[in-house]
């Protein structure tokens, strides 16, 4: 099991590194600067990422028995930049140290 949640928190660790970079880096040089170098790679790689990390939270979550409501918790968590880092911190972390 904690093979699992160990490579959900990896996921989620990059996934949201990706969703800082795309949003603090890549978005503000399309949108003031006028140049997007890096939008379609930054946006590319978080939606790929955002992908796995759902995946990865569904297969979690079967080992875990979590209920629906755990899911959407989660879901909901990681849509803003930050909140991956947070939902870690508060609900995959301490999983991990049981």
């Amino acid at each position: 099991m904690k093979s699992e949640l160990s490579l959900l928190r990896k996921v989620g660790f990059a996934e949201g590194i990706s969703a800082l970079v795309l949003f603090f880096v890549a978005m503000p040089m399309k949108y003031i600067w006028h140049n997007e170098s890096i939008m379609n790679l930054a946006g590319n790689i978080h939606g790929f990422l955002f992908v796995g990390f759902m995946v990865m939270l569904f297969i979690t979550g079967r080992k875990y028995k979590w209920s629906t409501s755990i899911y959407v918790i989660c879901f909901l968590a990681v849509i803003p930049p930050i909140g991956e880092f947070i939902l870690d911190k508060k609900f995959f972390k301490p999983l991990s140290e049981k």
